[in-house]
């Protein structure tokens, strides 16, 4: 049986743009995606793929780690 996990990442990526007085727009030009997607991430709609991630986080000067944190979820086909 497939299992079917519960993972999720949190992000700080709203925090880092304030903290650097940026709009979701100029941030969105500055690592290549549209504004919506800034937005999606920010309320934690979205996931970004691994190579987003590092771009924002090299956009920031810090690692992935401070602005990703991966949630281990549980099994939900286990009981």
């Amino acid at each position: 049986m497939k299992k079917d996990f519960e993972d999720s990442i949190d992000n700080k990526v709203y925090e880092f743009r304030v903290l650097a007085r940026l709009s979701q727009q100029e941030l969105a030009n500055n690592v290549g995606v549209s504004k919506q997607t800034i937005f999606v991430m920010e309320k934690g709609n979205y996931v970004p793929t691994l190579l987003l991630a590092f771009r924002i986080a090299e956009f920031f000067g810090v690692t992935v780690g401070e602005i990703f944190e991966y949630k281990k979820g549980v099994d939900k086909n286990e009981n």
